[in-house]
């Protein structure tokens, strides 16, 4: 419930009239597919406790029949917020003279256009399934939509059938431009290019009377696996991803104007009831395609600033000499992710690097960290990449690249079977002088240059010895062909999961709990993805109870109540959701000279903690710890885009207080690094 809350923040975002109406549209579209993976992988978890039984229950979750029935009601209010916001943003892009037409709202020359588009382009791309002379219901892909039709005859009320066609989103745009007037802009959908073209497909066989509507169903996306350490991990997960595709309905969303006889027809060759989360909703659905609405047609898009150049990295730069004398923060999407494919770039020629090592997650589609890797090999250089098959909905992405790594010759590792390998960091080896000298970075995100540039997050490069040899010991711990725990506790600097960081954090808190103890100051400052894990959530409640200052900088999921009566210092927490996505983890313990600060790529939930492979890296520089001390103070000041984290889930905006300066703490981190950038200069 409090991720539902979190998408409800998201869709808040679509709702805020002062936002672009593009970038209204994009938040409709990130809600709609943070949806369909909320109901893929979480609710799809929630029926199969349903299924364990009682015993089961008791150690997973009390209540997950009731956990549903909250979710399909919040579900189904957050669907009408929705149509409402689509409306109004249908009449802002109205007086913007931009029209979304559907297929009967169209004028001789668009008529034309959208046959001719359809002959050439659609027809060949679709086949029509006429369901009811099929033995069995066909499988109904995930992450597709379908026009479910129905076809009869004005004459012959007997002569009705029913049809499914597969709208071909990704061979074809989603949406398509129209022949318009001069100053307009219309705008047809895939699927009701389809619609028009009805007759086209089927007067042939003797209708004349065709209804189309847009249904679509979300599947579980859980792979079962088989944990067995002999089991070949690749084998398993093509199977999983096979199994995924087929993965039972979890939500089943239609067109509420659907003829009635169709979806009960539906409803039961598809074996769905209402514990299916049968959802009506509009005419469109998928609107995560609304993440690429095409931007063309607007007039006054003010472009986000773009990334610029860290000052000490500015090509021609030898990259190493630099973070050889300093060790330099990115953060990222204000300054360039060009910096980490420069590094990664100038290891792959420099003649004296010996070997790079490095964990990928996500990769962009067209990744030069890849190529770049690839590079490094061909000019003798030992390359380890190890790359997590099990990234989720990135599966089959990493199942191509590894292929591709290895036919370059590169060495590929894809980690152990029961536990993903999450963190992000690289070491590079170097021989100077017969001397070897360590260079690389510990990072809170994906090695991604495309999500990169929206993606809030902390990049440390460095030369410093005691973090890269612990990196190192990482990488001896990922080469084996089995995960050995014992092998991490021979790490000193780096917090490392599954076997250190929940102590180490815990400790952090603690020792806060004893400075307060002693009348000290006491302070403790999270910024995460997530925050659930019950024995750290209780860690901050003793906290609270000693009157030790806290606060939380959390964007999705966040379990702590921060109000109880018996807080000394009762914890404030707020969520940012604004134009690029608060992904980075931060957690500063202590002020002044006591002060200690890390990144991590590990949120604060049992699984990052317990069950996966994750980094996190103390900052020694003190010029870095206050520049990240700065950026989280900025955020804690935020009072435009940031809500307050209740029991209430009632996601409140917090407003500035009178004469307080207005704070959109993302525009204010870019001014803030770019004067810095300036002073330097």
């Amino acid at each position: 419930m409090s991720w539902l809350s979190f998408n409800g923040r998201v869709l808040q975002e679509a709702e805020d009239e002062t936002n672009h109406p593009h970038d209204r549209l994009k938040f409709l579209g990130i809600f709609s597919n943070n949806l369909d993976e909320f109901f893929r992988v979480r609710v799809a978890t929630l029926n199969k406790m349903v299924k364990l039984g009682s015993a089961a229950k008791m150690q997973l979750e009390a209540n997950p029949e009731k956990i549903i029935k909250d979710i399909q009601h919040g579900v189904v209010e957050q669907q009408a917020i929705f149509e409402k916001i689509f409306k109004d943003i249908l009449q802002q892009l109205s007086d913007r003279q931009i029209f979304i037409k559907n297929e009967k709202q169209l004028n001789k020359e668009q008529k034309d256009f959208v046959t001719q588009y359809f002959d050439e382009k659609v027809h060949t791309r679709i086949v029509p399934l006429m369901v009811e002379s099929i033995p069995s219901m066909p499988f109904l892909r995930d992450r597709s939509i379908y026009l479910a039709c129905v076809l009869g005859h004005s004459i012959n009320p007997i002569m009705q059938r029913y049809a499914l066609i597969e709208i071909p989103v990704g061979d074809l745009p989603r949406f398509v431009l129209l022949p318009s007037k001069k100053g307009t802009s219309d705008i047809i959908l895939l699927e009701d290019i389809i619609r028009f073209n009805l007759p086209y497909l089927f007067a042939p066989f003797g209708f004349d009377r065709f209804m189309g509507h847009v249904i679509k169903v979300t599947r579980d996306a859980e792979m079962e696996m088989d944990n067995d350490f002999n089991s070949n991990l690749i084998d398993e997960l093509e199977k999983g991803l096979k199994n995924r595709k087929k993965g039972k309905a979890t939500r089943f969303v239609y067109d509420k104007q659907i003829d009635p006889n169709l979806l009960d027809w539906l409803e039961k060759r598809l074996g769905l009831n209402k514990k299916d989360h049968l959802i009506p909703g509009g005419r469109i659905h998928n609107f995560k395609d609304f993440m690429d609405f095409p931007k063309q047609v607007f007039q006054d898009i003010e472009e986000r600033p773009k990334p610029f150049v860290h000052p000490l990295l500015v090509q021609p730069c030898r990259i190493m000499d630099v973070i050889n004398r300093s060790d330099v923060m990115l953060h990222f999407p204000y300054h360039s992710f060009d910096s980490v494919i420069d590094l990664l770039r100038e290891s792959a020629i420099d003649p004296a690097v010996v070997s790079i090592k490095i964990t990928l997650y996500r990769l962009a589609s067209d990744s030069k960290v890849i190529n770049a890797l690839i590079n490094a090999v061909r000019n003798g250089k030992q390359v380890l990449v190890v790359i997590e098959l099990k990234a989720r909905f990135d599966e089959e992405a990493n199942l191509r690249w590894r292929r591709r790594l290895e036919e370059e010759g590169v060495q590929v590792k894809i980690g152990f079977p029961d536990m993903k390998i999450h963190a992000k960091c690289c070491v590079i080896k170097r021989r100077e002088f017969n001397k070897t000298k360590l260079f690389g970075f510990v990072s809170t995100g994906n090695l991604n240059e495309s999500t990169a540039r929206v993606y809030g997050d902390h990049c440390l490069l460095t030369s410093n010895a005691k973090i890269l040899n612990d990196v190192n010991k990482v990488f001896d711990v990922l080469e084996k062909d089995h995960f050995h725990p014992h092998l991490l506790k021979s790490i000193k600097t780096l917090i490392v999961s599954p076997e250190g960081t929940r102590r180490a954090f815990q400790q952090q808190i603690k020792k806060q709990i004893a400075l307060k103890k002693k009348k000290k100051d006491a302070q403790i400052l999270v910024k995460l993805n997530s925050l659930s894990d019950k024995e750290i959530i209780n860690d901050l409640y003793e906290a609270a109870k000693q009157g030790v200052d806290i606060q939380l900088v959390i964007r999705g999921i966040c379990c702590a109540v921060t109000d109880q009566e018996f807080f000394k210092k009762k914890p404030r927490a707020i969520s940012i959701v604004d134009q690029y996505l608060e992904h980075a983890r931060l957690m500063i313990f202590g002020l002044g000279d006591e002060k200690e600060v890390f990144i991590s790529s590990a949120d604060w939930m049992t699984r990052n903690l317990d069950h996966r492979i994750e980094v996190s890296a103390p900052i020694f520089d003190p010029s870095i710890q206050e520049e990240l001390s700065h950026i989280m103070n900025i955020q804690l000041k935020e009072n435009q885009k940031a809500r307050i984290l209740d029991l209430s889930l009632s996601n409140e905006y917090i407003e500035p207080a009178e004469g307080e300066p207005a704070v959109r703490s993302q525009l204010e981190i870019y001014h803030y690094l770019v004067e810095k950038t300036y002073h330097k200069g």
